[in-house]
């Protein structure tokens, strides 16, 4: 029957990721891969879950609340002024509500300039709406944006410019001043940006996250999304938002609605519980449960041989690399470490794209050299990780010894 498949349909095939997951499963190996927090969620939240299905609030529905309580956020935080009414729709989690976006503004041929490395799902929706990835190399090992190689890659065919931050895999969140580059370029050029902004909350050492859309001439062509899942632990409630001017932002409801028709009642209810947390919230999410993880898993990580030459700024990844020395591709690295350590992370080569990059020169060697950990675990996962990768590393060496890379 593959040939019943759309053409589309036919260029998505299972990626060494999905792959790796399989054989992570078999080992029984532990999840250091997937972005979801293996923790309770806020007990607050769950109650108000529990007591909207309770209320029976189990049908198709719009809470509208949500709406106020972000148009007030993006407010008191970014200074934006945003129309509860008209410019934020509530989609199934931030990967519709991209995916919406992507719908709504790109036609075929058009192109849309990603950041490489980039979270795979951004290509698939611009593939499914006809549209051409365009990729701009981040520099490694701090993620700095290439001024000249970014405005090279504009053409009359630019439609809009992708910008997650802090960013997924590296942790790099981008500066005011990487930010202003990009501002400009999107007004020079005339075109739109969308960006995913679901780890805005999640950032260290005193570095601040600046929604592109605050900045000049930036809120009038910027489409804004994000979601609860990784800020309160509930990545499978599916609840995100879209905010962008009023015109997109109705085409997005529209699209929306014919895709999915509302996000979970229940969870609608919860997420204005979660959306008036107060401020100590988010800073112990920060500093206690997460940056202390962040820190404690980068230790355990360079016992092993793995590189860590930048420090997450935000997010919750580490993207480790491999040393010279190891003679192992990324696929290989993680496979190793499923079948000797019993650890998954994720091959960095999901997440590059170097091949498809259209500025001339672009050096593609890095594009194996990562792997991504997530350290959203809890404390007793995290100690169990350390001591079975401890165990590798005094049983088989670290990668950085040759006898143990040549298998």
């Amino acid at each position: 029957m593959k040939d019943k498949l759309s053409a589309v349909a036919k260029t998505f095939s299972p990626s060494p990721i999905q792959q790796l997951s399989h054989l992570a499963q078999r080992r029984n190996a532990i999840n250091l891969a997937e972005g979801f927090p293996d923790f309770p969620a806020p007990s607050l939240l769950k109650s108000a879950a529990v007591s909207a299905i309770n209320s029976d609030f189990n049908q198709y529905r719009h809470v509208q609340g949500i709406c106020d309580r972000l148009a007030k956020i993006v407010k008191d935080t970014h200074g934006l002024e945003v129309d509860p009414l008209t410019d934020i729709t509530i989609c199934c989690g931030q990967t519709e509500a991209f995916a919406a976006a992507i719908f709504s503004i790109i036609d075929p041929g058009d192109e849309v300039i990603l950041f490489d490395p980039s979270y795979e799902t951004y290509n698939a929706c611009i593939s499914i709406a006809g549209g051409v990835a365009v990729y701009v190399a981040l520099n490694p090992p701090h993620w700095t944006l290439d001024n000249e190689k970014f405005l090279k890659s504009f053409t009359s065919r630019t439609k809009a410019v992708v910008l997650n931050s802090p960013h997924n895999p590296t942790g790099k969140v981008f500066s005011k001043d990487e930010l202003e580059v990009i501002a400009t370029a999107c007004c020079t050029n005339d075109c739109l940006a969308i960006t995913d902004e679901v780890y805005e909350h999640i950032t260290y050492d005193n570095t601040k996250h600046i929604s592109l859309a605050s900045l000049q001439g930036m809120q009038e062509r910027t489409i804004i999304t994000s979601s609860l899942s990784k800020t309160f632990s509930v990545t499978g409630w599916r609840i995100g938002w879209a905010i962008a001017p009023t015109a997109i932002a109705s085409a997005i409801k529209n699209i929306h609605v014919r895709i999915t028709d509302s996000a979970p009642a229940p969870f609608q209810e919860a997420a204005l519980t979660a959306l008036e947390s107060q401020p100590q919230f988010f800073e112990s999410l920060r500093q206690v449960d997460y940056e202390l993880r962040r820190d404690f898993l980068a230790r355990i990580l360079a016992e092993v041989g793995l590189c860590i030459q930048f420090k997450a700024q935000g997010s919750f990844f580490i993207f480790a690399e491999i040393p010279e020395e190891c003679l192992l591709s990324d696929v290989d690295c993680v496979r190793k470490l499923i079948e000797e350590a019993g650890v998954v992370g994720v091959p960095g080569c999901g997440f590059f794209h170097s091949n498809k990059l259209v500025e001339v020169g672009a050096d593609n060697f890095y594009q194996k050299r990562y792997i991504r950990f997530a350290f959203c675990k809890s404390d007793d996962t995290l100690a169990a990780a350390a001591q079975n990768l401890q165990e590798f590393v005094n049983k088989a060496g670290a990668f950085d010894r040759s006898e143990s890379v040549k298998c």
